[in-house]
Formats: structure tokens, C-alpha cells, sequence
């Protein structure tokens, strides 16, 4: 009997991992990110502000990690697809993504993410909203930047530096992270 236990449980294991799903929001296990790169869905969670919940949120990586500053010293292309759960002026959603990099940075850090952080800002609020259902993407493209882009289409030229994209990723990882159960479920541990 525990034979036949073992040939299932190695059956059942060899299937296809199933896209995730946060609060209606379905995340795919894998996505390619250029030309011979593939991304793979880190974890995926659920940013709540109160009562209400914001956002969903994927992270894609080109190999699994459990610990933040794994995740930060990863080489290679990254992304962040954010799914909006409610309307949100894009001056408040771009003012709090600016006060997450803050909040984890020292003082000579943030003022040198400061000039990008005011690029970030501008194409943020040039959307007027962030509707419900509107999905924004962050991915650091090694050789080019961080590239924003708004329901697939690129928002402006990208913001130089992996220093200002690890900046990004502290917002949610970082050690003051926008939510803590967010964290966790980012980095594979459930929502």
C-alpha cells in the first residue's frame, strides 16, 4: 500500500504548478522576461490598507527565494505586477510607493534614489487614477532599467540604476515593509 502511496504523491508532484490566485487576481507561475529568460512566480499577496484591500501583488523571479535579502541580491531580470483592487488617485498610490522607499532607506540613500523617485512619481500620476482591475508592471530589465509599464504598455523610458529597483522592492521587502503579511506571502509563505 505505501508503495502505491509513494508512486502517487511522485505523480502528483511532477504536475505543472498551478498559477496562483490573490483575491480574483490570477498570477502564472511563469512568464518570459526576454529572450531566454524565464520568470517564476515568487509568491503573490494581498496589500490591505485598513479594511480595504488595495492591491494584489506578484513577484517574479528567475529562481525561488524564502528570504528578502536573497530576493534583493538576485541578479538578472525581475518583476512586480500589481492588480488594483479598488480605485486609487495616482497621487496617493505614487506618494505611498515614495514613502515605502523612504521608509527603508537611510538619509544618504533616499536622497540618492531622489531624482528617479521624482521620475516614478511623475509617470504615476500622469495616469490620474488607478482604477480597479488595472495592472501595473516594474520590471528591472538588466542593461536598460526599471521599466514601467500600465495594462501592457510602457509608460515612459526606463529609470536607470538596479540601486533604484531594489529600492522599489524594499518597499515590500524592506524592514519596514508596507505590510508584513504582504511580505511573507511574496517571498512563498502564504497570504
Amino acid at each position: 500500500m505505501s508503495r502505491w502511496v509513494l508512486v502517487l504523491c511522485l505523480a502528483l508532484a511532477a504536475l505543472p504548478a498551478r498559477a496562483a490566485e490573490v483575491a480574483g487576481v490570477k498570477f502564472a507561475d511563469a512568464l518570459d522576461a526576454a529572450p531566454g529568460a524565464t520568470l517564476v512566480l515568487n509568491g503573490a499577496g494581498i496589500r490591505k490598507r485598513a479594511f480595504f484591500d488595495v492591491y494584489a501583488m506578484g513577484l517574479y523571479l528567475g529562481s525561488k527565494k524564502t528570504a528578502a535579502a536573497e530576493v534583493l541580491a538576485l541578479a538578472g531580470p525581475k518583476r512586480v505586477s500589481i492588480v488594483m483592487l479598488r480605485d486609487v488617485g495616482a497621487d496617493q498610490f505614487a506618494d505611498a510607493l515614495a514613502d515605502g522607499v523612504r521608509a527603508n532607506h537611510g538619509e544618504a540613500e533616499a536622497k540618492a534614489l531622489d531624482g528617479r523617485l521624482q521620475q516614478l512619481v511623475s509617470i504615476m500620476t500622469q495616469m490620474k487614477e488607478a482604477k480597479k482591475g488595472m495592472r501595473i508592471e516594474l520590471d528591472w530589465v538588466p542593461g536598460a532599467g526599471t521599466r514601467i509599464s500600465i495594462e501592457g504598455k510602457p509608460a515612459a523610458a526606463p529609470i536607470a540604476g538596479e540601486d533604484f529597483f531594489r529600492g522599489l522592492l524594499r518597499i515590500w521587502l524592506g524592514e519596514q515593509p508596507v505590510s508584513g503579511d504582504l511580505k511573507k506571502a511574496l517571498l512563498g509563505g502564504g497570504a
